[in-house]
C-alpha cells in the first residue's frame, strides 16, 4: 500500500466510525410538512384587534404567529389564505422559500400582505423548534439576553386623551412594575395641517401630556414619546428642542420615513436617542434608512418586517452600523413573544414595546399565562416559542 492511501486510509477512519450515528440522525430529521391553516380573530378595542394563526403539519405538530394590526385586516385574512395554500404540502424549514415566494406580492399588497407572510414565518419557526425540541431562540444562535427588558406602551390603552388621562394610565403603568413609559400625544393633530397657530395648538397640547407623565413616573423612570409622523423637518427640530426638559429615553418617527433626510437632520440635532422604522419592510426597505443615519434606535416590526428571520438581519444591519436594535411591537402575547425570541439572541438589543392596559385578560390568551415582572418579559426554555393557544380565551373574546 502506497502512502496516499495509508492516509487516505487514516482520514477516513473517523468518519467511518461515526457513518452509523451520522445515519441515524438524518433518520430522525422531522419530516413533517406544512398541512391546513387556522386563524383566530379576537376583539380587542377601538385601535384594532388580534389576528392569531396556527398553522399545522401532517405530522401533528402547530406553530403560533400574529397576524395583528396590518390596518386592514380582512385584507390580511385574504393574504393569509392566500400564501398559506402557496406553504401546503412544503418543508416546514422552507423559510428563505416563503420570502422569495411572497416577496412580489407584498411589494403590491403592502402591510396586510407582508403581516400575513411574517405570521405564517413565525408559525414555522415555532414549528421548528417543536421538531427538534429547543427553544426557538436556540434555532436563532443562542439566548445572550438574560433580561428582556420592555416598555409599558400606554397610548393604545388611554381613552382619555388629556395630559390627566395620560397621567392616570402611566400612573397604572407604575404600578404594574414598568419602569418605562411611552406614548404618542400628538395623534390627534391631523395629517398635513398647514394653520399654523392649530399646529402650534396641538404641539403644545401634546408636550403637555408628556410633562403630566414625566410628573408622574418620576425623573428616575424613561419616558419615550412617539410623534408618530405628524410634523415637518422644521416642526421636527422644534419638537425635538421644546422636548428636552422631559430629559427623554427617546423621541420616535417625528416625520414620515421618507424622504429619509428629514429624519436624518432631526437625528443629527436632537440630544436625545431618535427611533423609528416600524412600518418598513425587509432588509431592502432598512438598509438605506439605516445607510443615512436616519435614528439612533432601529425598530422592526416582526409582524410588518417580514418576520423573525428578517428581524434577525435588520437587527445586523443595525450592529454593523453600531445602532441599537429595540423592536416595535404594540403585539398581542404571541407577537410579543416571537420577537422576544430573536431579540434575545441580538447583542444591540434594549428594549421591547408592549402594549399595556388594553384588555384585562391579555396575559390569559396564552399558555402558560404571558408573565411580566419588573418591566420584564419572560422567556421559558420550552420547546418552540414556548406557548400554546388559550382557545377558551380565543373563543369568549372572538371577533363575532
Amino acid at each position: 500500500m502506497d502512502r496516499r492511501s495509508v492516509l487516505h486510509g487514516l482520514a477516513m477512519a473517523p468518519l467511518a466510525l461515526y457513518a452509523n450515528e451520522f445515519a441515524y440522525s438524518q433518520e430522525r430529521l422531522p419530516k413533517q410538512t406544512v398541512d391546513r391553516l387556522e386563524v383566530f380573530r379576537v376583539k380587542v378595542n377601538r385601535r384594532g384587534n388580534w389576528t392569531i394563526i396556527r398553522l399545522n403539519t401532517n405530522g401533528g405538530l402547530t406553530g403560533l404567529g400574529d397576524a395583528s394590526q396590518s390596518g386592514k385586516d380582512d385584507e390580511t385574512q385574504v393574504y393569509l389564505k392566500q400564501f398559506s395554500e402557496l406553504l401546503r404540502g412544503r418543508s416546514i424549514f422552507d423559510i428563505e422559500w416563503l420570502r422569495k415566494a411572497t416577496a412580489a406580492t407584498i411589494l403590491r399588497g403592502g402591510a396586510p400582505a407582508a403581516v400575513a407572510a411574517s405570521s405564517l414565518e413565525q408559525a414555522l419557526w415555532d414549528i421548528q423548534g417543536k421538531a427538534f425540541s429547543v427553544p426557538v431562540y436556540d434555532l436563532f444562535g443562542g439566548r445572550i439576553q438574560e433580561r428582556i427588558r420592555i416598555y409599558a406602551n400606554i397610548n393604545r390603552s388611554t381613552d382619555d386623551r388629556t395630559p390627566q388621562g395620560f397621567a392616570q394610565m402611566a400612573e397604572k403603568a407604575v404600578a404594574a412594575s414598568f419602569d418605562a413609559v411611552k406614548l404618542a400625544p400628538f395623534d390627534e393633530m391631523p395629517h398635513g395641517l398647514i394653520d399654523k397657530s392649530q399646529i402650534e395648538h396641538f404641539t403644545q397640547f401634546g408636550i403637555d401630556c408628556g410633562q403630566a407623565v414625566r410628573q408622574t413616573i418620576g425623573p428616575q423612570r424613561d419616558l419615550l414619546i412617539d410623534g408618530h409622523s405628524h410634523f415637518t423637518l422644521e416642526q421636527g427640530l422644534d419638537l425635538a428642542r421644546r422636548l428636552d426638559s422631559l430629559h427623554l429615553y427617546w423621541l420616535e418617527e417625528v416625520t414620515p420615513a421618507k424622504p429619509v433626510e428629514n429624519l436624518a437632520a432631526i437625528n443629527k440635532e436632537a440630544t436625545m436617542l431618535t427611533a423609528g422604522g416600524e412600518s418598513i419592510h425587509g432588509v431592502t426597505g432598512f438598509y438605506p434608512y439605516i445607510k443615512a443615519g436616519a435614528v439612533g434606535v432601529v425598530m422592526p416590526d416582526v409582524k410588518v418586517c417580514g418576520g423573525m428571520l428578517e428581524l434577525k438581519k435588520i437587527a445586523a444591519l443595525a450592529e454593523g452600523a453600531r445602532l441599537i436594535t429595540s423592536p416595535h411591537g404594540p403585539a398581542s402575547p404571541v407577537g410579543n413573544i416571537t420577537a422576544a425570541h430573536v431579540i434575545s439572541t441580538v447583542p444591540n438589543f434594549n428594549i421591547l414595546e408592549f402594549s399595556y392596559g388594553e384588555v384585562s385578560w391579555r396575559a390569559e390568551l396564552i399558555n402558560p399565562p404571558e408573565q411580566v415582572t419588573n418591566s420584564t418579559l419572560e422567556l421559558t426554555n420550552r420547546p418552540g416559542l414556548g406557548i400554546q393557544l388559550n382557545e377558551k380565551t380565543a373563543a369568549k373574546y372572538a371577533v363575532s
